[in-house]
C-alpha cells in the first residue's frame, strides 16, 4: 500500500524515492547514455542525476523544517513523480540547475517565518536567483517572491528592500567580469539570455497535453482545499503557505511565456504544487480514495509510455 508505506517519514522513503528518481533519469536521458558512451559523458550525467536528487532533498528539507506539510512523505514522492509524468522536464540540464537554485532560494524566503537573519536570507535568496536567471532567464520571475516575502512576513525596514538588488548586482559583477576576462561579447550574451513566445502549439503531444492536464487538474482540485487549510494553520505559518500559493502562480506564467515550450518548463511548478497535493492527500479520510489517487500518479508515467 502506497499511502501506508509514505504516511511516515521513513529512511526507506528515501531510498524508493531515489530509485524511481534514477529509473526516471535513465529513461528520460537513455539516448545520452548510450549513444555517448565516454567518461566525461557519464561524468556529466551522474552530475546532472545528483542536481535532481539534491533538489528532491532540498525541497524536503525546508518542508519538513516549516511544516508546510505534516509529518509524512508524500510531497517527495508526487515531487519524483511529476518528474516521471512530465519526464522532459529531466531532458533540459539548464533547466535543471534553474530549478535547484530557485528551490534554494525559496528555502530562504521561506525560513523568513523566524525573522531571524532577515537581511542575509534575502541576499542568499536574491542571489541563487540571478544565478538560476543565467541558466534560464525566465527564472527572473520569481524575483517578484522575493518582495511578496517582505509584504507577507511583515518585513517593513526599507533596507531590506534593496538587499535583492544588491544580490543581483553581485552576480552580474561576477559574470561581467568573468566575460571580460575570457574576452566575450557581453551584449551578445545578455540577447542570448532572453526570449519569449506564447505559442502553445510545441506542447500539442499526447504526453504532455495528458500529463500537463493530470498535474493542473489535481492541483486546481487540491488548491481550493488548500487554501481552505490556510486559516487553520497557526498565525506564524500562515505567510509560509502563501508564499508556495505565489510560487505555483509564478511557475504559471514562466510555462505562459517560455520562449521553447518543450515541456520542461514545468519543473518550475513541481515544488509548491507537491506541497498543495500533499495537503490535500492528507485531509483525505478514506485510505482507498487516497491509494487510488497515488496509484494514478504512478501509473501515468508507464501509460504515457505506450503513447
Amino acid at each position: 500500500m502506497i499511502s501506508n508505506l509514505f504516511s511516515k517519514s521513513k529512511p526507506i522513503n528515501y531510498i524508493v524515492v531515489s530509485l524511481i528518481l534514477l529509473l526516471v533519469f535513465v529513461g528520460a536521458r537513455y539516448d545520452v547514455l548510450v549513444n555517448e558512451v565516454s567518461v566525461l559523458n557519464l561524468s556529466k550525467q551522474l552530475g546532472l542525476f545528483l542536481v535532481a536528487l539534491l533538489s528532491v532533498f532540498v525541497f524536503d528539507f525546508f518542508v519538513s523544517r516549516n511544516s508546510l506539510t505534516k509529518k509524512n512523505s508524500y510531497n517527495i514522492l508526487l515531487f519524483v513523480l511529476f518528474f516521471a509524468i512530465l519526464p522532459q522536464t529531466i531532458s533540459n540540464s539548464e533547466i535543471l540547475f534553474a530549478n535547484f537554485f530557485v528551490l534554494l532560494a525559496l528555502r530562504r524566503l521561506i525560513s523568513l517565518r523566524t525573522q531571524k537573519d532577515v537581511k542575509k536570507k534575502l541576499f542568499d535568496a536574491s542571489f541563487w536567483i540571478a544565478i538560476a536567471t543565467l541558466c534560464y532567464f525566465w527564472a527572473a520571475i520569481f524575483m517578484i517572491l522575493i518582495f511578496a516575502a517582505l509584504l507577507i512576513y511583515a518585513i517593513t525596514d526599507i533596507k531590506n528592500y534593496i538587499i535583492p538588488f544588491v544580490g543581483v548586482i553581485c552576480v552580474a559583477v561576477l559574470v561581467t567580469s568573468f566575460l571580460i576576462i575570457r574576452e566575450s561579447d557581453i551584449i551578445l550574451f545578455a540577447n542570448n539570455l532572453y526570449g519569449i513566445s506564447l505559442d502553445f502549439s510545441p506542447l500539442n503531444s499526447k504526453q504532455i497535453i495528458i500529463g500537463s492536464t493530470l498535474l493542473l487538474s489535481f492541483g486546481l482540485w487540491s488548491l481550493f482545499y488548500y487554501v481552505k487549510n490556510i486559516k487553520s494553520q497557526m498565525k506564524t505559518y500562515r505567510p509560509s503557505f502563501k508564499l508556495v500559493l505565489i510560487a505555483v502562480f509564478l511557475g504559471l506564467i514562466i510555462i505562459a511565456v517560455a520562449p521553447f515550450k518543450t515541456g520542461s518548463e514545468f519543473i518550475f511548478i513541481f515544488a509548491p504544487l507537491s506541497i498543495i497535493v500533499t495537503n490535500y492527500l492528507e485531509v483525505i479520510s478514506d485510505n482507498w480514495f487516497k491509494e487510488t489517487l497515488l496509484w494514478v500518479f504512478v501509473l501515468t508515467p508507464i501509460a504515457l509510455l505506450v503513447l
